[in-house]
Parts: C-alpha cells; sequence; structure tokens
C-alpha cells in the first residue's frame, strides 16, 4: 500500500498509509491529522490547504481553476499550495509528502 508523509506546523512528520483512490484530505482524518476540511471536500472552501514538497508537485494532476479560486482564499499560499481535497493518491504517489500550513481560515463560520 502506498504511504504518505504529512509535516506538522511544528516540522513532526508522521507517516501514514495512504490508500489508492483516496483523498489527502481523508486520509488526514483517518489518521486523525489535524486538517479541517469544513465544506467536506466539496471545493467550497480553502480549509483543506496543503504544501506539497516541491519534489512531488510536478507529479499530481493540475488544479482547476475551482481549485485555484478556493486557493485564493486560503493563508500562507505558496507556489505548490494545493486543496487536499483535490489530491487522489495512486500508486505513483507513494510517498507524497505535504506541510500543513500554519493556520487556515474557514470563511463559512463567517
Amino acid at each position: 500500500m502506498p504511504k504518505m508523509i504529512f509535516v506538522k506546523p511544528d516540522g513532526t512528520r508522521q507517516e501514514v498509509d495512504a490508500p489508492v483512490g483516496l483523498s489527502v484530505l481523508e486520509i488526514a482524518h483517518r489518521n486523525d491529522i489535524d486538517i479541517e476540511g469544513a465544506c467536506g471536500g466539496s471545493l467550497a472552501c480553502s480549509t483543506c490547504h496543503v504544501i506539497v514538497a516541491p519534489e512531488w508537485y510536478a507529479r499530481i494532476d493540475e488544479p482547476t481553476e475551482e481549485e485555484e479560486d478556493m486557493l485564493d482564499l486560503a493563508f500562507a499560499l505558496t507556489r505548490t499550495s494545493r486543496l487536499g481535497c483535490q489530491i487522489v493518491i495512486t500508486d505513483e504517489l507513494d510517498g507524497l509528502t505535504v506541510t500543513l500550513p500554519a493556520e487556515t481560515h474557514n470563511l463559512l463560520l463567517d
């Protein structure tokens, strides 16, 4: 089974199983990783913002226009920022590493 690594804001790394077909958000929730995902993965918020390690960014599908619109609302946006709900694990993503930003902003609660 593929694995992936979450790097927490304090620098702690946590390697977890990453079943093929699940999103990074789903994997985070299965492993009690602190990613909110306020909209439940329906691409209506930016609370599952993750920063993909540069060496992995080119290996994932490009973001859609809708995802880019939601990313515009994320704090600490980087050139390798993505929404965890939009990255679906494949065998080729075995070892994917993402960093959790230090903060997120839930516009659904405003």
